[in-house]
């Protein structure tokens, strides 16, 4: 199968991985588990080499410590570790790295104390599949993001290991770490949404073109493991650092490998001491000033801008005109373009500057140069064109109604009379606007 063979590769490149870091035992079991699902040349020549490469290893380290055995034993009795731990890849092959062996013996005969309602807890949790996040944290899918951090707290606190020794604590930590990671990202949770399956394996929805969904870049060079946070990584950061129970859970960088869907999952955590935090300067006059600049530049070009318009005499309007005499609008005038009869109101007018630039121009050599004048005429014509346009075009209109409504239904019951006399009726404003010019 095609998805067999996408799994096949992706564990033959674990494999190399494995084989170059020098980690023979993790090379070949990934080698096989490749030929299991897909074979393939690649991986037949690949188990070959590691076949052989184990085989001279093994000779070279067999005389190495016969040799050595004696002196080694001699020296220090403790000092001897094992080919898999002293090599820096066997650490990513544990899940936790104890201090000593006497703290694991230790640990595993104590017993933790545990009380039904985390027992309780913990089978809800667990009786979820792996992928059911909704169902995980308890929640809808409709659910919005503060309700999402709300049920993480909840049972991030109810199933910590520090607090919960229930068996399948742990794991149930796991998993609902896993299901806040990937519904707290909207991404995620759009794939998830989507595909109802894990959005960071190859199969929860994402495609298998472009870098396998296990590995991204690593910052020494070729590729490294997926960088997804650890379940205490992330607990401390949620809490703001430090464990919430009072104690240091994590602290430090944490580095987390995964391995596919089905595959295992490795941490470590390097422990750091917590540095004194140092009180924070005052901010210097100097940092607020400039940081204050760009809205003092701006307020001050918008003043610059602004001050021309403080000594600019605003437009005086236009005199008010009617193509109907009245008692307001008691002056009748007529337009040099056209010829339009309007009034206006006489008192406005006098006051108006254009009776200004009329005395002026009056009695100067050029009585034509009224250019205030005749643009108030030219809106004047053009006020007065438009009106006669609309009442022409609804007149034309309502003839056409009649008409239509004389010749009846494809000429049955027409009244042909009516009808040519509805034609020969004539509309004023249309005649007007012919004699003017301006409509045929």
């Amino acid at each position: 199968m095609e998805s067999n063979k996408d799994e096949a590769l992706r564990c033959l490149h674990i494999s190399q991985r494995h084989r170059e870091a020098g980690n023979l035992s993790s090379a070949r079991k990934f080698v096989q588990k490749s030929l299991a699902l897909f074979s393939t040349p690649e991986a037949v020549k690949l188990l070959e080499v590691i076949e052989s490469e184990a085989a001279s290893s093994s000779s070279s380290a067999s005389s190495a410590g016969s040799t050595s055995t004696s002196g080694s034993a001699s020296t220090d009795p403790t000092s001897f570790t094992s080919a898999t731990e002293t090599h820096p890849s066997a650490s990513s092959t544990r899940h936790r790295h104890a201090p000593s062996t006497a703290s694991q013996s230790k640990g595993t005969k104590e017993k933790r104390e545990y009380t039904a309602e985390n027992l309780a807890v913990v089978k809800r949790v667990r009786g979820c599949k792996v992928t059911e996040y909704y169902e995980i944290l308890a929640l809808k899918r409709d659910c919005d993001e503060g309700e999402v951090k709300k049920a993480y707290r909840k049972l991030a606190l109810a199933l910590h290991p520090d607090k919960n020794g229930a068996p399948g604590a742990d794991e149930a930590f796991k998993m609902v770490s896993k299901a806040f990671q990937v519904l707290s990202d909207p991404q995620k949770r759009a794939i998830f949404d989507r595909s109802g399956g894990d959005p960071e394996s190859r199969f929860g929805g994402m495609s298998s073109s472009g870098p396998s969904p296990g590995f991204a870049t690593s910052p020494f060079g070729g590729a490294a493991f997926d960088g997804e946070l650890s379940p205490e990584d992330l607990f401390n950061m949620f809490f703001g650092g430090g464990s919430a129970f009072g104690g240091n859970f994590g602290g430090g960088p944490v580095f987390t490998a995964s391995f596919g869907p089905g595959g295992f999952r490795t941490t470590r955590v390097h422990t750091a001491r917590a540095r004194p935090q140092q009180p924070q300067e005052p901010a210097a006059p100097r940092s607020i000033f400039i940081q204050l600049l760009p809205l003092i530049l701006l307020f001050g070009f918008s003043l610059i801008s602004a001050i021309p318009d403080l000594f600019i005499t605003p437009p005086v309007p236009d005199p008010h005109f009617s193509f109907k005499g009245s008692s307001r609008f008691n002056v009748e005038r007529t337009t040099k373009a056209l010829g339009i009869h309007y009034h206006v109101n006489s008192a406005e007018f006098s006051s108006h500057p254009i009776a200004a630039e009329i005395a002026r121009t009056g009695k100067s050599d050029n009585p034509q140069s009224l250019p205030a004048l005749d643009r108030f005429e030219e809106k004047v014509d053009q006020a007065f064109t438009q009106v006669k346009y609309t009442e022409c075009q609804r007149a034309l209109d309502s003839k056409q109604r009649r008409k239509e409504q004389a010749s009846g239904f494809f000429g049955i019951g027409a009244d042909w009379d009516k009808v040519k006399q509805i034609e020969a009726e004539t509309v004023e404003s249309c005649e007007t606007l012919k004699r003017m010019g301006l409509l045929r």
